[in-house]
């Protein structure tokens, strides 16, 4: 007789074997019709699934965020249902959920053109419509790869092909639809209210190179018909926000197949990046870093040793040489303990906090590739600390302290946490990890922070936190991460060591930390959050300065160089054109203040001043102006700055 334990503590009896969905029913009918799957022992499983033994059980809803999570995944399903109906021929490959929605790659030989789409979605709609119940069923090895057979789905008995151990699969019957999977899944369609079809790409299957390309169907799905409205209105606004435009329109960037995944910085790029650089590098500054510089190239065997050649290679750029292999580092942190090795440190001498901006370069696919936000070649603004347990909380605490103070800087305020635990494929022993896990998530809870638990999602060497900031139009990106290791500094890894207090050698705790994350990410990220109408303090122009006639061009270029005497960047605008032409151009390219020089502030040793958005704040002498923009300056992106925008 299973004993139940709801999340609020209270228990239910049962005398046979329940599933989530008579639990459901037995607390109320209204939580019955709501209820898509279910949590048991913190594993999700399908509402329809029965438990015979004692078991603490929470109900999943579309409010949930994982309710929402399994309802993209059926509507990946619906639209191989949909999709199997007006193109019989096509074979399905996989269809997971991504961000907002889902996709399923299909080998067909009539491409899917844009135009398609409507009517394949307009088909998934109707479907839903019905209502139909989905029915799963356990199926024996034997009896799954008949079925594909028979159904010509070559892709799913590879899939098969690829498990060998497994006796048995999860089969999803869409009324007359079959889709593999391991679930969990809509107990029926009712749930599907809000969809859209938005495009098609081309994926290699499994995304190797070598094989064949499939087209990959893309959607979007959301709880309901106003959640989806609101979606499309955020990914309008995106559009008009995309990076890749805005860096060419701006001059910042740009982006050629001959370094496929790789930025060309401009100049005011690179002064855009430089500006967000060194505030890091003051941060670092003032948290006690030591700032260091590691080989880009180092030996395959120090990767090796190190664990990431198993879990990274395939993403690994190689070289060899007189006989020895090399790769390019995807990552700081064996540098790191290189550097921390050359001397024997005592106790007394941690924490040793070793910081670096860091380029990587990781073999992204190429179909995985877009703009900043996923490259090949990034910078990391990465750091390691080196300490004794008992300096874990500290530590980590002062990390989380620089995301926030960093993040408001930079004018993101809505910050979300998410606490990643141990992974199935991992080193270190289960104490070891134990130990990490609650010593992270101690720190939260001391620092009163509201976290999401993310369970197997941990780096394979340790438990993270990770911190993703929400932009003005309601996005979220990831960006900061905290990762505790106890591994990597272990004698079979690394080895580094430090001499403790009863004089015997011990190994230190690492902590893994990047705030920004990839420093290239991150500008991105910033373009796109302005509309690269950058506060004054990051604008790679902060002024330009226009002279109405060729008669006004010394006293702008005597002007200019004052300003560029107290810290500013300038540029002076001397064409023989019309001052009209002059300001519309440099409105275009979001410069926070255009300075106007005519007769009349020759005459007064003056210049007008105009203000981003067309605000005209009059008449200033040199010591008005400097005092205006030192303040403007000094605010960062903390708040709205006075010049409207």
């Amino acid at each position: 007789m299973p004993v139940i334990t709801l999340p609020d503590g209270s228990k239910r009896e049962f005398s046979a074997a329940v599933s989530v969905m008579e639990l459901a029913q037995d607390i109320g009918a209204g939580l019955a019709k709501a209820t898509i799957a279910g949590r048991v022992d913190g594993n999700l499983v399908d509402a329809s699934e029965k438990n015979s033994v004692d078991a603490t059980v929470q109900i999943i809803t579309i409010k949930d965020e994982d309710g929402l999570h399994i309802m993209r995944h059926s509507c990946a399903h619906l639209l191989g249902h949909a999709l199997k109906q007006l193109y019989p021929d096509a074979k399905m490959a996989i269809g997971p959920v991504i961000d907002n929605g889902f996709y399923y790659d299909i080998d067909s030989e009539i491409a899917i053109s844009e135009e398609d789409l409507a009517k394949i979605e307009k088909r998934m709609l109707e479907l839903a419509q019905t209502k139909y119940q989905v029915v799963k069923k356990i199926t024996p090895r034997a009896e799954a790869i008949q079925i594909f057979t028979a159904r010509k789905e070559d892709y799913k008995l590879e899939l098969i092909a690829d498990m060998p151990a497994e006796t048995e699969f999860g089969l999803y019957y869409h009324q007359e639809y079959i889709d593999m999977c391991r679930g969990p899944h809509l107990p029926n369609m009712s749930f599907i209210k809000a969809l859209k079809l938005t495009h098609v790409a081309g994926a290699y299957w499994r995304g190797d190179c070598s094989k064949k390309m499939l087209q990959r169907i893309y959607g979007v799905s959301f709880a309901s018909k106003q959640g989806l409205k609101d979606y499309l209105l955020m990914m309008e606004e995106a559009e008009k926000r995309d990076h890749r435009k805005l860096g060419k329109l701006l001059g910042l960037y740009h982006f050629d197949e001959v370094a496929p995944g790789m930025a060309f910085w401009h100049t005011k790029g690179t002064t855009l990046y430089q500006v967000v650089e060194n505030y890091m590098r003051e941060q670092l500054a003032q948290s006690d870093y030591e700032e260091v510089r590691t080989p880009l190239v180092m030996d395959r065997a120090m990767w090796e040793k190190s664990g990431h050649w198993d879990k990274f290679k395939d993403n690994m750029f190689t070289t060899e040489t007189e006989n020895r292999d090399y790769a390019v580092k995807p990552m700081n942190c064996p540098g790191h303990i290189q550097i921390y090795n050359q001397h024997l440190r005592s106790y007394r001498d941690l924490p040793v906090r070793i910081a670096e901006f860091g380029l990587v370069h990781r073999n992204e696919p190429s179909g995985t590739l877009h703009g900043l936000m996923r490259v090949r070649a990034f910078t990391q603004d990465d750091a390691h600390i080196f300490c004794t347990q008992a300096q874990i909380k500290t530590e980590v605490q002062a990390c989380i302290d620089l995301v926030y103070s960093t993040y408001a800087d930079f004018g993101f305020d809505n910050i979300q946490v998410k606490f990643s635990t141990r992974p199935k494929v991992r080193v270190g022993s289960d104490a070891v990890w134990d130990l990490a896990e609650s010593a992270l998530e101690e720190t939260l809870k001391d620092a009163k922070l509201d976290y999401s638990l993310l369970p197997g999602e941990g780096a394979f060497y340790g438990p993270k936190i990770e911190f993703q900031l929400k932009d003005c139009i309601g996005r979220v990106w990831q960006c900061g991460t905290i990762q505790l290791d106890f591994s990597m500094t272990q004698a079979e890894r690394l080895n580094a060591v430090y001499i403790g207090s009863d004089n015997e050698k011990h190994h230190p705790v690492m902590i893994h930390r990047a705030i920004l994350g990839s420093l290239e990410r991150f500008v991105g990220i910033l373009v796109e959050h302005y509309e690269g109408k950058f506060p004054t303090w990051l604008a790679p122009t902060q002024i330009v300065l226009a002279s109405i006639a060729g008669v006004h061009n010394e006293f702008v270029q005597q002007f200019a160089k004052k300003l560029k005497k107290s810290g500013f960047r300038v540029e002076s605008d001397l064409r023989n054109e019309k001052v009209g032409f002059k300001i519309r151009e440099h409105t275009l390219q979001r410069v926070p203040y255009i300075l106007v020089i005519g007769d009349q502030e020759i005459e007064n040793g003056t210049v007008n001043v105009r203000a981003r958005g067309g605000v005209n704040l009059g008449s200033m002498n040199f010591e008005d102006l400097s005092r205006l923009l030192l303040n403007d300056v000094s605010k960062l992106g903390r708040v709205v700055t006075q010049v409207p925008v």
